[in-house]
C-alpha cells in the first residue's frame, strides 16, 4: 500500500500530503490515522519547522471516512457497541486532539472536495486557502451519523453558530466563493496556483522567529475559552519569554540597521 501522507521539506517549511487519491485521501484508516498524527508530534519536535502545508493528492482534499471501512464489521463502526466508544477515541480522534495541539502554524491547501471528517481536518488548520473549485461539506447527516470527530466544535468556531448549524443538519455543501464569504477561507485561488501561494504565505510565517510563532498561535487557539483577564495572564506570562529572546533582539537590531533578520530559535 501507497504512503499515507508524503512528507516533502523546503527550507523551514512541509508540505504533507494525504496520498490516497485513488479513494479520495479518506482519513479514517489506522495507518492514515498513525501517518497524521506522528507528523504532528515530530513537528513539536522539531524547532526548525516554522509552518507547514496540509494538501490532498489527485482531485480531492479529503473524503473523510473510508466508506469500505463504514460498511464493515470493525470498531467503531461494527462490533460490539460497548467497544464503539473506544473505537472513536483510539482511531479518528487521535487526528483532532494532535492537531489542535500542534504548535506549528497549519496551513490548509484545499484543492478539490473535502467533505465530512476531511472537511473537519480543514478546520483544524489555521489558515485554509482553496482552489477555486474546492467544495466543503458537514454531510455526516446524509449517511446517518452525527460529526464523530469535532466537527460540531469547530465549524461554529470558524463560520458562527447559525452557519454551522445550517451545514451540520442539511448536509449540503458549499462552494470556495461561499466559504470566502463566510470566513472559512482566507481566500480563493485559481487550482494551478494553489500549491504556490500556500508556499507563499508559509514563507511568510516562516521569516518570522520561530518561538514567537508557536507562542502567537498558542495565543489564537486559547482565546476563545478565555475570559479577557485570563487571556490577558496568559499573554503576560508568555510575553517576557518572547522579549528576552535572542530573535526578539536580532529583530530589532535589524530593523534598526535596514537589513534582513536572522532567526535561530533562541
Amino acid at each position: 500500500m501507497t504512503q499515507p501522507v508524503l512528507v516533502e521539506r523546503d527550507g523551514h517549511v512541509e508540505t504533507w500530503t494525504l496520498n490516497r487519491p485513488e479513494q479520495r485521501n479518506p482519513i479514517s484508516d489506522p495507518d492514515m490515522i498513525d501517518a497524521i498524527v506522528d507528523c504532528a508530534e515530530r513537528a513539536n519536535r522539531d524547532s526548525s519547522l516554522r509552518a507547514v502545508i496540509l494538501t490532498g493528492a489527485g482531485t480531492a482534499f479529503s473524503a473523510g471516512a473510508n466508506l469500505d471501512q463504514v460498511r464493515s464489521d470493525d470498531v467503531p463502526f461494527g462490533g460490539p457497541l460497548s467497544h464503539a466508544r473506544d473505537g472513536y477515541r483510539h482511531g479518528i480522534q487521535r487526528i483532532p486532539r494532535a492537531l489542535h495541539a500542534c504548535e506549528v502554524p497549519l496551513i490548509a491547501a484545499v484543492n478539490g472536495p473535502a467533505v465530512g471528517a476531511g472537511f473537519d481536518l480543514a478546520l483544524l488548520c489555521d489558515v485554509r486557502i482553496a482552489a477555486d473549485t474546492a467544495t466543503f461539506a458537514e454531510s455526516f447527516v446524509r449517511v446517518g451519523l452525527i460529526p464523530g470527530d469535532g466537527g460540531a466544535w469547530l465549524l461554529p468556531r470558524a463560520i458562527g453558530l447559525a452557519r454551522a448549524t445550517e451545514m451540520t443538519l442539511t448536509g449540503a455543501p458549499i462552494d470556495a466563493r461561499t466559504g470566502l464569504g463566510w470566513g472559512l477561507l482566507s481566500r480563493i485561488v485559481p487550482g494551478n496556483e494553489l500549491l504556490e501561494t500556500a508556499f507563499s504565505i508559509a514563507e511568510l510565517i516562516a521569516a518570522n522567529p520561530p518561538a514567537t510563532i508557536r507562542m502567537a498561535k498558542r495565543l489564537l487557539r486559547e482565546q476563545d475559552q478565555q475570559s479577557l483577564p485570563s487571556h490577558l495572564e496568559l499573554a503576560g506570562a508568555l510575553q517576557p519569554l518572547a522579549q528576552r529572546s535572542r530573535d526578539h533582539h536580532e529583530a530589532i537590531e535589524a530593523m534598526l540597521a535596514r537589513r534582513r533578520p536572522t532567526f535561530t530559535g533562541e
